[in-house]
């Protein structure tokens, strides 16, 4: 009898892990996947500015840095994060709803080994809707994280920047490591995956996303016009060396819809047109 009874425990756990989290609506979508931008694509304008022209680019969805300055006509000092108030954020929520767009990750914040410190910033995605925190967290915070996305029910992505020669112990690089990091843990610890950032350290983006499958929550997505050159910039999808058509395949291969966030790094006063062409390039590309 208890075996039966650990196994009906074991269901309802699982089953309330993947049905707790509200989901990405189907206006979200751009084409097969969710897909918009990260906010610091347009990094050189404010957070109103920001969202304008993420709509005007088509994109769907939003993934917020912190310390973009909300509004420079109305307040040139206050910036967007989790230290914001409530009312502080209302203008932003506001904006979000009339332009038809979908909050959907924030980061990169730190997430260290600090309960309170965790908790402000998973509440502060709460309250925007956010569903997935992206972070490049403290390796002694896993714990506290676990403890945290599990009350809020919040999933937590691990960014990766490129490799460092110079600092062997950086490692979020590593997909492999990544995976090691999450895997026993719960199902809302995983990857945030930085393809151009993969491609900048030598890595081939289908073969990390094969390697995370299951655990990719959220993708930063960079045409770079060179393969493994750490200067690489980014270029129109579908025209550069990170093999953007293989990369949509195989988060199609994995179940992973998106959000896919263009982080446009590149042209940064008039990147407008090269995000635009970029998210046309998914809402017209068939996986199958």
């Amino acid at each position: 009898m208890k075996p039966i009874l650990a196994s009906l425990s074991l269901f309802a756990s699982l089953a309330l892990v993947a049905g707790a989290a509200e989901p990405l609506p189907e206006s979200a979508k751009i084409g097969e996947f969710y897909a918009g931008c990260q906010a610091y694509t347009f990094r050189l304008f404010d957070v109103m500015t920001a969202l304008d022209k993420i709509a005007a680019a088509g994109g769907k969805t939003v993934e917020f840095f912190p310390g973009q300055i909300i509004d420079k006509a109305a307040d040139p000092a206050l910036k967007f994060d989790h230290n914001t108030t409530v009312e502080q954020r209302a203008a932003v929520k506001a904006k979000l709803k009339a332009l038809g767009l979908t909050p959907a990750g924030y980061g990169v914040v730190r997430l260290k080994n600090d309960e309170a410190d965790c908790r402000k910033i998973f509440e502060f995605a709460r309250d925007m809707g956010i569903g997935v925190v992206v972070s490049e967290p403290a390796e002694d915070a896993f714990d506290v994280i676990e403890k945290i996305v599990k009350e809020f029910d919040i999933k937590m992505a691990i960014h990766n920047h490129p490799k460092k020669p110079l600092d062997r112990s950086y490692r979020y690089w590593d997909p492999e490591y990544v995976l090691s990091l999450v895997k026993d843990r719960d199902p809302r610890l995983g990857s945030c995956a930085d393809v151009g950032h993969w491609v900048r350290s030598g890595v081939k983006p289908v073969d990390a996303i094969r390697i995370l499958k299951g655990r990719i929550f959220d993708s930063h997505i960079k045409d770079l016009i060179a393969f493994g050159d750490p200067k690489a910039h980014d270029t129109i999808w579908g025209t550069g060396q990170s093999d953007i058509p293989g990369i949509l395949r195989a988060y199609a291969e994995i179940g992973f819809p998106g959000p896919l966030h263009a982080e446009y790094e590149h042209n940064w006063e008039n990147n407008l047109p090269e995000v635009k062409a970029s998210l046309e390039f998914v809402k017209n590309f068939k996986t199958k």
